[in-house]
């Protein structure tokens, strides 16, 4: 049963990216039209997801509680797959393809991707959107301090200025304090919020699916190592991850299947603006 509506939810999103490459093939999309889109879920998508998430639940101890381990959690299976691919990799990670192989084996798209699926999955339980939002806070204070210093090898990008000041993380501290707080928006506002929240994975998905129209797929999906990427991100990285926390009674099994698949997600998109940034290996980064 889990696998179907896995397999459906996945079905559903690929459709929305064959839209977009079908209407880029047909001219009817640009990719300066997928700059814009991009923009809009960064900006109006992510933060209206955040908070609606959050708008879901009213405030208990234990469920706060949760909310901080699957934080903790996310940002701890995070660091330690970055150190093992440190580790592993070690002088190699003087090359451009190692370092974005490197980022782009735990950094996964756990937002736009991830919260529909576990939705899908555990549909009675609100929290697992919230858990998919706070893996999304965890990865973004990585983004950009750790994922901008590998792919630039530029000291100055981990700072407290970057890893906070970003529209995920002020959409947290708006929507954590409501919360805390158990005040709900006006009922106008939520409808807002909620719109945005589900807007934001068909959008995803429709920009990808644009932005892949303008590639040479023989050329992207001609470079072996992006096998190995995909390989650590959708197989080792959730595998380790579960397995940190399977013998950890403390946590239930609903935190448990939403750490796997959170941590299961596709590389997240961010990858490629930041290798587009910073002219650092954007064929493997896509």
């Amino acid at each position: 049963m889990g696998f179907t509506i896995v397999l459906g939810c996945v079905l559903s999103m690929m459709a929305f990216m064959a839209m977009g490459y079908a209407m880029a093939k047909a001219k009817l999309a640009k990719v300066e039209h997928s700059r814009t889109l991009s923009a809009f879920l960064v900006y109006c998508a992510t933060p209206g997801m955040i908070i609606s998430s959050f708008q879901t639940m009213c405030f208990t101890p234990e469920v706060g509680k949760k909310l901080l381990l699957f934080f903790l959690a996310s940002l701890a299976v995070q660091l330690i797959m970055y150190g093992a691919m440190v580790l592993i990799l070690g002088k190699r990670l003087e090359e451009g393809k190692f370092r974005i192989l490197t980022i782009g084996s735990f950094m996964g798209n756990v937002g736009f991707f991830g919260r529909p699926l576990v939705e899908a999955l555990f549909p009675d339980q609100p929290i697992v959107a919230c858990y998919s939002m706070m893996f999304a806070t965890s990865m973004n204070l990585l983004i950009f301090t750790i994922g901008e210093f590998m792919i630039s090898r530029d000291r100055k990008y981990i700072t407290i200025k970057r890893a906070f000041i970003n529209p995920t993380i002020l959409a947290v501290m708006v929507a954590i304090p409501l919360y805390l707080l158990r005040i709900k928006l006006p009922s106008g506002i939520q409808s807002i919020m909620l719109t945005l929240r589900e807007m934001s994975a068909p959008i995803c998905m429709f920009v990808l699916g644009v932005r892949l129209a303008s590639m040479d797929l023989k050329d992207v999906f001609g470079q072996p190592i992006a096998y190995l990427g995909s390989a650590l991100k959708l197989i080792a990285f959730p595998l380790l991850a579960y397995a940190i926390v399977y013998f950890m009674p403390w946590f239930d099994s609903t935190f448990k299947i939403t750490l796997l698949i959170t941590t299961g997600t596709p590389c997240a998109a961010v990858m490629l603006s930041l290798a587009e940034l910073h002219d650092c290996e954007q064929k493997n980064a896509a």
